[in-house]
């Protein structure tokens, strides 16, 4: 039975990569006296000397560090002690970047800092559209924006526009004579923004609601409708505290930056 070997699995991230490559590999080899050990979060020159010193008795280095000086400190340091280290990044990003023609920003943890952004996308995708149009407002607690307006002030496009950038977001339509929901007005004032829009703007998008679903006009795109209804929110919005946002004119795109940038850093 040969002497045991240990592995130092080692990254500037959580070293799960190089741990996962180097049991794929061992895999090939039974009943192999192997130990894997994962170092992860290495950062500094400090850190990776100290690695270096670990791995002198018996010991090899499997490393994804993204920081080329990093890498070339691994590489100087393992020859110095006689240790063993096997460079698992540098040639991939040598290549991209050969191929590319771009330079790697050798930033530590950006795969799972976009892993991480792409699974919240998700999340509150699903979020914005089980909390569309008041559906389960009990659970407006839940949501870091809600967004309230009288129907046709664009609250469901630029919800979707929120989600698509990780922002839980939810819309509640406000309706004269309809009391809003006990969990809208629990909602912290600064995460509730009343989209409110130009009276002649309103009442030309829901004519063209109207024609197209078959809607009474008369009922919903009238004049003195439009005017009751914007003087409803109006109201209701200065009561509550709420923030206003104008968005006539406005792309979603323009309407949501201009939330974002009223809303405390993530």
């Amino acid at each position: 039975m040969s002497e045991e070997l240990t592995v130092f699995a080692v990254s500037d991230g959580s070293a799960d990569t190089a741990e996962r490559l180097a049991l794929s590999a061992l895999a090939q080899f039974e009943d192999a006296p192997v130990k894997v050990i994962r170092r992860g979060n290495i950062r500094t020159p400090e850190q990776v000397e100290a690695v270096v010193r670990e791995a002198v008795d018996g010991g090899i280095i499997l490393h994804t560090l993204v920081s080329d000086e990093l890498r070339r400190l691994t590489v100087s340091q393992a020859r110095l002690r006689g240790v063993d280290a096997l460079d698992l990044m540098g040639p991939m990003l040598d290549h991209l970047a050969t191929h590319l023609k771009l330079t790697p920003q050798q930033k530590p943890g950006l795969f799972k800092q976009r892993d991480e952004a792409k699974s919240r996308e998700i999340e509150a995708v699903e979020f914005a559209f089980r909390h569309d149009d008041g559906r389960n407002s009990h659970e407006l607690d839940k949501a870091e924006i809600v967004l309230v307006g009288i129907s046709r002030t664009m609250k469901t496009p630029t919800v979707l526009y929120l989600a698509y950038r990780g922002w839980f977001a939810a819309n509640v339509p406000l309706v004269p004579d309809v009391p809003p929901p006990a969990a809208l007005l629990s909602v912290a004032k600064n995460r509730v923004f009343c989209l409110r829009m130009n009276p002649g703007r309103l009442r030309e998008r829901r004519l063209t609601r109207a024609s197209g679903e078959s809607i009474p006009a008369e009922l919903y795109a009238s004049t003195a409708q439009v005017s009751k209804e914007l003087r409803y929110s109006q109201l209701l919005c200065l009561q509550q505290n709420w923030r206003s946002i104008d968005v006539t004119g406005k792309s979603v795109e323009e309407v949501s930056r201009e939330i974002i940038a009223l809303m405390p850093a993530r």
